[in-house]
């Protein structure tokens, strides 16, 4: 890989060195994959050699199976390793895995990915195990050497102590003999109270590179030879192309060829500059036989009218929606929610070496085991052809994990329509807006009543969306007509509450959509949360004491953060006195419980300004505090933008309006509130904290609202909602 003499590429060279590492030998793995429970992976053998490499210079470098997309895995994982290996953290590295899913399944998954706010969940007895194993074989070789009993030898910030001799080593010296060892496979792992690492606010691994202008990203890449490509995709879902003019496009200097690939028009020249321009000059004209016309609107009086009926049951309680009859109030309503884009900083990317015998392709690639297959379908390769260097990524929330891989098996198809070397593939923000996928629309109906004393008696929801998993690689996911990433957050809610349905229609759509951060909770919370207010205010009770005296003793963890959470805010009720209101929610998300309290006013805008967030988490062990609140702020700023502002709307002929962030903006600097975080002590396994912190922050803040102006927001965005 080279690198042009760019100010990123300069950066890097300040400071560089070579790194000479010495991996020890690999240890087969192949049980990893499937899913498996927590106590499976608490008891999986150790693969140290998989995970590690500990080089000459007494570096130790961890292989992450996890792409590292700002969310701190990296650090995460190499702290898990450091902490049991006893290394000093000055001398931890971190290296993407290459695409093996023997070796490197996600345990959560069955397949080698990132995703579901997973990763320490499912590598937190793996990594540790490794480093463990690690330290045992690198004892064990030193009391070789020495002569003396391993129980005399201790190991402490990256250096092997022999205290009663005197003698000392670093990992380096004894690396190359310990590789020699059989490997150890039920190393003893340290007590949680001895933690060193784990627990404190470490510094991030990649923080110096990624600031200094060291980190090297997809766009980043040039190989020898290599050309650029940029592709014209219909503008319409669904469109394919009918007739193409390329005569203006290879007309103009540095454009080499235009084919067809997939569903659009590639060109392909010898500069970014020459490939953008010969897209704008393509004549395509396209076919709209099989494409998707509907508008937004069209879309939406098709969804509302099919959550008037009750749909597929994913849950029933009691009797259901039955007693609301009998209620002595009762009210009902319905949601919108639009689509939304990911909008991530860095565009889609990759850069393709295809030869006769194998392919080479740098991209950052979130389903490692997706884009494979689809490689090796595209190429008619063997999986031992096909070499993933996964990238470093500017950010994904859901966009990088796409189930068909559509993006890879583009980008390689592009690669081989050339035929002549290298080619850097780049989507530009507007192919992504504009004919990406996105967070599905969808439509919420619910009804509810509260007894003559007040209690909430019955809760019917019906929710009406597209299933992005039906049709796909994961189709499994879909049993009788229930598609659980669509209902996560409302099925299985931890409300006492005695009759309850919820209801599932999945419609038919083709407009592409996909995950996005927090899933199913970033529209179910939404709904859940802002009705079960009008319920308690309908019954006359305070929004945190309602929540609580809901909440099912079987889930204390969850009562746990809402109480945290109001004594933070000082919560004494909804009003704060004076131009202000506080609103609160809570999600079990990811296996994470999180509970907001917003704190709102209304802006010069009309629009809510929200002045501060009070967070609390309860994520199982907090393997870096410092990373976790991280996490949750950036998840208030992401979550509090798309609340407001964002949608993707569909004109009438099917065309996305938006197309970049001019259109779809995301929240500014100076419309972030103040956000405060209090994570729980737990000893328990860790669990999400990527997504975890997304769902209550638009309830949280339109619950506030509505003590403040006494409107109910209920189509998303808020400047959508507030006005109509």
């Amino acid at each position: 890989m080279n690198t042009p003499l760019t100010r990123r590429s300069f950066l890097s060279r300040i400071g560089g060195g070579l790194v000479i590492s010495m991996v020890l030998p690999t240890q087969s793995f192949g049980q990893a994959i499937r899913r498996m429970s927590p106590a499976e992976m608490r008891d999986l053998p150790a693969a140290p050699n998989a995970f590690l490499k500990i080089a000459p210079d007494n570096t130790v470098t961890v292989i992450s199976k996890h792409i590292e997309f700002g969310q701190g895995t990296f650090t995460g994982l190499a702290t898990l390793a450091a902490e049991e290996l006893d290394a000093d953290w000055d001398q931890m590295r971190v290296e993407a895995a290459p695409a093996d899913v023997e070796l490197y399944a996600n345990l959560n998954m069955g397949m080698q990915g990132t995703g579901g706010s997973s990763a320490m969940a499912n590598s937190y007895y793996q990594m540790r195990k490794a480093g463990a194993a690690a330290r045992a074989m690198l004892v064990a070789t030193a009391a070789r050497l020495w002569n003396v009993p391993e129980k005399e030898i201790d190991v402490k910030s990256g250096i092997v102590r022999h205290a009663p001799s005197g003698r000392t080593s670093g990992f380096g010296a004894l690396a190359e003999t310990a590789a020699q060892m059989p490997p150890v496979t039920e190393p003893v792992l340290k007590n949680p109270a001895d933690f060193t690492l784990i627990g404190s606010d470490l510094r991030r691994v990649d923080g110096l590179e990624k600031s200094s202008g060291q980190a090297i990203y997809t766009i980043d890449m040039t190989l020898d030879g290599m050309v650029h490509s940029s592709i014209l995709h219909p503008p319409v879902f669904g469109a394919t192309v009918s007739r193409v003019d390329a005569a203006a496009a290879l007309g103009l200097p540095g454009v080499l060829a235009v084919h067809e690939v997939g569903r659009g028009v590639v060109v392909i020249a010898r500069t970014r500059y020459a490939a953008m321009q010969g897209k704008a000059a393509l004549e395509v004209e396209w076919d709209l036989t099989k494409a998707e016309t509907r508008s937004s609107e069209e879309m939406f009086t098709t969804y509302a009218a099919a959550a008037q009926t009750p749909g597929a049951e994913a849950e029933k309680r009691g009797e259901g929606d039955m007693p609301l009859k009998d209620a002595a109030r009762q009210i009902e309503a319905e949601y919108r929610f639009p689509f939304l884009a990911h909008a991530p900083m860095e565009p889609m990317g990759a850069v393709v070496d295809l030869t006769p015998e194998k392919v080479d392709i740098w991209m950052a690639s979130q389903l490692v085991t997706r884009d494979q297959r689809e490689i090796e379908k595209v190429l008619a390769f063997k999986p031992e052809q096909v070499e993933i260097h996964t990238m470093l990524a500017g950010g994904s929330f859901g966009r990088l994990g796409t189930p068909d891989a559509e993006f890879a098996a583009e980008a390689v198809g592009v690669a081989k329509v050339w035929g002549q070397g290298p080619v850097k593939h780049l989507w530009y923000r507007e192919n992504d807006i504009r004919g990406g996928r996105y967070r599905p629309m969808c439509v919420h109906k619910l009804r509810g009543g509260v007894d003559d004393a007040g209690n909430i008696s019955t809760w019917d929801q019906v929710i009406a969306v597209q299933s992005f998993l039906k049709g796909t690689a994961f189709d499994g996911a879909v049993r009788n007509g229930i598609d659980r990433s669509a209902v996560e957050g409302a099925m299985g809610m931890p409300y006492a509450i005695p009759n309850l349905r919820v209801g599932l229609h999945l419609m038919e759509n083709g407009v592409s959509a996909n995950f996005w951060r927090s899933v199913g909770s970033s529209h179910t919370c939404y709904a859940v949360e802002t009705f079960l207010d009008d319920l308690l205010e309908l019954g006359g009770r305070d929004p945190v004491a309602g929540r609580l005296a809901l909440i099912s003793e079987e889930e204390p963890r969850l009562r746990r953060v809402l109480e945290q959470v109001a004594d933070m805010a000082n919560w004494s009720g909804a009003s704060r006195g004076g131009d202000r209101a506080m609103g609160v929610a809570i999600a079990r998300c990811f296996r994470s419980y999180v509970a907001e309290i917003a704190e709102v006013s209304r802006g010069e805008d009309g629009l809510p300004k929200v002045h501060k967030v009070w967070c609390a988490i309860d994520c199982g062990v907090a393997i870096n505090p410092d990373l976790i609140r991280a996490q949750l702020e950036g998840g208030v700023g992401y979550a509090l933008g798309a609340a407001m502002y964002d949608e993707i709307t569909i004109d009438a002929n099917g065309q996305p309006e938006q197309s970049n962030f001019d259109t779809y903006r995301s929240l500014r600097l100076s419309e972030m509130p103040e956000v405060e975080v209090s994570i729980i002590k737990s000893q328990a396994d860790p669990t999400g904290v990527g997504e975890p912190g997304v769902p209550p922050v638009a309830p949280a803040v339109a619950n506030a609202w509505k003590k403040l102006t006494g409107s109910r927001i209920r189509t998303l965005p808020f400047t959508r909602g507030i006005s109509t």
